[in-house]
């Protein structure tokens, strides 16, 4: 196989795995209160189904790296598509949400090694003044779900059954393992044994905390079980830090955070996600629960932001290499903690045409925020420590959108107890005010970039 195919046709193969992801999410989402209703659930209990994928993602990112280098890309990416497929096939047959649940957590076992793997090709293989642009690239066909996808679920939870959201991923896997034997180089690097220990104390550290905010969102258990939860995992997670210090080669090279843009990146995405990362949650649910629309409807709305998600990607670059990162995180942040703050202006009586604007607006921050956001994390990082930095990027954005859904279920749950806020409409208002403030302060995160912070990246050099 040639390097022009490859360059070609490669970024095709990460959009494929984008798309696939992005598609599961979004029909999810819109369909929740339809599948709840079908297992005799309440629509403000379904959130398990969503961090049960994403904090598995979570905990089994940092192997896909190692399974990459070790055993090469291309047969690790394929049994991760044909995983994530067959996991798509068990949740269309599941009979009961823990079956659901668990049929989830194994399509995120492919999840965890899917996109990132992807991505990990494309790093070895582009130059970095390149990057910035490949990554944009990629995430654009990726987007694509977002647009179809919560119409496309509303649709077929009302014309057929919720199960068909997970059956649509079957064309699509097998045509992506096709795809993916004929174009994927398989990449192999030097690695010695996996750090087993080192996935324990990390896994188990971010389950607990997890599970902490996961009770205190749905009630499952008091105050003392959840706060000693809570203590544990950072108990764990501390261990593993004093661990992975004294270990050859660790899970999570921890000293790749002394690389200031990744530092600044992560905890970026950890902070802002807080926010942003309830709201493809929360939307639905206000929509159909909150006012009474039909998940079609609901679907439709959503496709406002979605699309200029799509129109926005285009300006990622351009605006980057004229503000820099620097300015464009924290004012982009900025205004899109006071869109999400807008959500909570319209009522059951309002018309939803009022909606379509915030929703536009939204999109387009979000967009901005996602892209910049990601690839400021990966400017500054050498071939070595590609594979690490990737995938601590990718354990930090599935890790931070399971606390963000989890810690909007808890914002909601908390207004709804509230006797001031007397209908379940006013508890999202209310709730969406909040995921607005959290984002706002975030900003404040990325003032601790330099101006010229990824300069050799966006190709920008403001002094």
């Amino acid at each position: 196989m040639s390097e022009v195919k490859i360059s070609k046709w490669l970024p095709w193969i990460g959009a494929m795995a984008i798309f696939m992801q992005s598609l599961d999410g979004t029909i999810l989402n819109t369909a929740l209160p339809s599948i709840a209703h079908n297992l005799n659930k309440s629509p403000l209990e379904m959130q398990s189904i969503i961090i049960a994928y994403t904090l598995t993602l979570a905990l089994l990112i940092p192997l896909s790296g190692w399974l990459s280098d070790k055993f090469g890309s291309r047969n690790i990416f394929i049994l991760a598509v044909a995983i994530f497929t067959i996991g798509s096939l068990a949740c269309a047959l599941s009979t009961s949400l823990s079956m659901l649940i668990a049929m989830r957590i194994v399509q995120a076992i492919g999840g965890s090694m899917m996109v990132p793997v992807s991505r990990l090709v494309l790093i070895y293989v582009y130059p970095k003044n390149q990057l910035l642009k490949i990554i944009n690239f990629v995430t654009m066909p990726g987007l694509v779900g977002p647009v179809i996808g919560p119409t496309l679920g509303g649709w077929l939870v009302e014309v057929a059954s919720w199960h068909w959201i997970f059956l649509i991923n079957l064309p699509i896997g097998i045509l992506g393992i096709v795809l993916a034997w004929k174009i994927v180089p398989n990449y192999k690097r030097l690695k010695g044994p996996f750090d087993f220990k080192g996935l324990f104390l990390f896994s188990i550290g971010l389950v607990l905390l997890s599970l902490s905010l996961e009770f205190a969102g749905d009630g499952l258990a008091g105050g003392t079980s959840i706060f000693l939860l809570f203590i544990l995992g950072i108990i764990l997670l501390r261990i593993y830090v004093y661990y992975s210090k004294r270990t050859s080669d660790p899970l999570v090279n921890l000293n790749l955070l002394k690389i200031r843009t990744l530092r600044i990146g992560l905890i970026g995405n950890l902070v802002t996600r807080l926010g942003i990362g309830g709201v493809p949650f929360m939307l639905p649910l206000m929509l159909q629960v909150g006012f009474g629309k039909s998940p079609t409807v609901s679907g439709m709305m959503l496709i406002f932001s979605a699309i200029t998600t799509i129109i926005a990607k285009s300006w990622v670059v351009p605006l980057v290499k004229y503000f820099g990162y620097r300015k464009l995180l924290m004012y982009n942040t900025f205004f899109l903690g006071l869109a999400i703050s807008c959500f909570a202006l319209p009522n059951r009586e309002t018309s939803l045409l009022w909606l379509i604007p915030i929703l536009v607006v939204y999109g387009a921050f979000n967009s901005v925020q996602m892209a910049s956001m990601n690839s400021i994390a990966l400017a500054d990082l050498t071939p070595e420590g590609a594979s690490g930095g990737n995938t601590m990027l990718s354990v930090m954005q599935q890790l931070s959108i399971s606390f963000g859904i989890s810690l909007s279920a808890m914002i909601l749950r908390t207004y709804t107890a509230i006797p001031m806020f007397n209908s379940v409409s006013g508890a999202f208002k209310a709730s969406f005010l909040t995921l607005g403030i959290i984002t706002l302060l975030s900003a404040f995160t990325f003032k601790f970039l330099k101006p010229q912070d990824g300069s050799e990246m966006s190709g920008n050099r403001l002094k």
